[in-house]
């Protein structure tokens, strides 16, 4: 079986890797992007199995990146996460009508995510197989 991959989009570096290192110790291989334009260009050349995307980045935030990788056939199958400072009820509505599986407000237990991560990996492979 081939380890999952997981694109990882923030502009910040520090969370990158943080999340990257939390993965990484899961078997999970890692991709990196540090903007919404970087994110659908990785996504469609790495075929993610998982993206877990910042809301708040230059080029292109993430309510945009998710709208467009949803729209495009290659890539609308891909689960998304959403991860961000704002936890208002309009930015998560705003994140989910983009096409967001899940709204995840930062700061985050690595721990926990990685367990999502994992958790939502199994599920949609089971779907698919």
């Amino acid at each position: 079986m081939n380890p999952k991959k997981v694109l990882i989009v923030d502009d910040e570096e520090f969370v990158r890797q943080l999340i990257q290192i939390k993965l990484k110790f899961c078997g999970i291989e890692t991709i990196e992007a540090g903007n919404g334009v970087d994110a659908i260009d990785k996504a469609l050349s790495e075929k993610p199995d998982l993206i877990l995307l910042d809301v708040m980045m230059p080029k292109m935030n993430g309510f945009e990146a998710c709208q467009r990788l949803k729209a495009n056939k290659e890539t609308a199958h891909i689960p998304i996460v959403m991860l961000t400072a704002r936890g208002d009820p309009s930015a998560k509505e705003r994140g989910e009508n983009a096409g967001a599986l899940e709204y995840l407000t930062k700061p985050f237990s690595p721990q926990k995510l990685a367990e999502r991560v994992l958790e939502i990996l199994r599920q949609f492979e089971t779907k698919t197989s």
